[in-house]
């Protein structure tokens, strides 16, 4: 694909302590490094890694380590196993679906015999009461040995939030227990505006196409095909009073890492709490064939009391990006909006029939 092209789509569309004891490495994890002593990436005419293609987030492996595995870095061979096969068991195609990091935990907890996260109403089965997805329209998961995405801190833990985050946060779940006045009062997914930046949603038309020329590199997720032009030009940030959902990305190479450090957020564009001061530094490395190592360092002193960082291992996929048609087929915000004028007719003629 030319560059023109390249630029047409962007412009049309938008990872530590061991467990306790000895544990025998994975296979796939021994073969990988394996594969990164011996094999070259492909690259393209101007020399850098090629690291165009669709590749897939379809992790298990949950974003922060469960208290019930506090201290353990790593699952065992065996663990990991039992895990894929319950997994198998429980999403099955004839119960809902689960998403997130409730898989995760459903699973560990039905392998336990224990109780999941409150949010979990059954072992397969999430939302007990209108019902969702059936799990046969969502993927099969990649299971490892990881108990968290996070690589730092090394508890597997988001660090504290601040005060002030706190408030926010409080402040947003309050307006959604409340019914919309209009569209503004609904979160920023469902109004297809964007699903955040960067984007940590696995399983669930969670796919990245990357496309690449010697002057810039386009990231583009496949939810509401939000897309990033970055310029690999060395220039600098926009001036800090331009905010933006997807923020301000730079790019570079260093040796064979692509490095794009991006500023200038719109509050709130990152889990919905982040605020203006988010920095963001992401490192995009082929690791083998089929594999493209994504690290990602979040910065936000107005959020979070320290900088944290992760790493998801994406897969290659053949499969190619469809248009995601977000407005087109929103007709939940519609229902929504018609079901909040309904509860407030509903208590005002409740009210009005009160005895005086």
């Amino acid at each position: 694909m030319n560059f023109r092209r390249l630029c047409f789509v962007a412009g049309l569309t938008a990872l530590a302590s061991l467990a306790q004891g000895q544990v025998a490495p994975h296979p796939a994890l021994a073969v990988a490094k394996s594969v990164n002593r011996t094999w070259t990436p492909p690259r393209t005419a101007d020399g850098h890694p090629d690291l165009q293609g669709v590749w897939s987030n379809n992790n298990a492996t949950p974003l922060e380590r469960p208290k019930e595995l506090a201290g353990r870095a790593l699952l065992t061979d065996q663990e990991v196993a039992a895990m894929k096969k319950k997994a198998a068991e429980l999403y099955n195609g004839k119960g809902d679906a689960a998403f997130g990091d409730t898989i995760f935990e459903t699973v560990w907890a039905s392998l336990k015999g224990t109780t999941a996260g409150p949010h979990v109403k059954a072992a397969n089965e999430f939302d007990s009461g209108t019902g969702d997805y059936s799990s046969e329209w969502i993927v099969a998961r990649d299971w490892d040995n990881r108990t968290s995405l996070i690589t730092d801190p090394p508890d597997g833990r988001m660090p504290p939030m601040t005060p002030e985050a706190q408030k926010r946060r409080a402040a947003t779940f309050a307006a959604s227990t409340h019914p919309a006045a209009g569209p503004e009062d609904r979160g920023l997914s469902e109004r297809c505006i964007t699903f955040g930046s960067p984007q940590l949603t696995a399983g669930y038309q969670s796919y990245t196409e990357v496309l690449q020329s010697p002057h810039a590199v386009v990231v583009m997720t496949e939810m509401i095909h939000d897309a990033r032009v970055i310029p690999l030009n060395g220039g600098p940030h926009l001036p800090s009073t331009f905010h933006q959902w997807q923020g301000d990305s730079r790019g570079h190479w260093e040796g064979d890492t692509l490095v794009v450090d991006t500023t200038n957020y719109k509050s709130k564009a990152f889990m919905s709490m982040s605020s203006e001061k988010l920095h963001v530094i992401e490192r995009f490395s082929r690791t083998g064939p089929e594999t493209l190592q994504y690290e990602i360092t979040i910065d936000d002193p107005d959020t979070w009391t320290k900088p944290w960082s992760l790493m998801i291992p994406l897969r290659s996929s053949d499969h190619p990006i469809y248009e995601y048609a977000c407005h087109e087929g929103n007709i939940g915000l519609a229902g929504i909006l018609a079901g909040a004028r309904a509860e407030e007719r509903a208590a005002a003629g409740s009210s009005n029939q009160r005895p005086k």
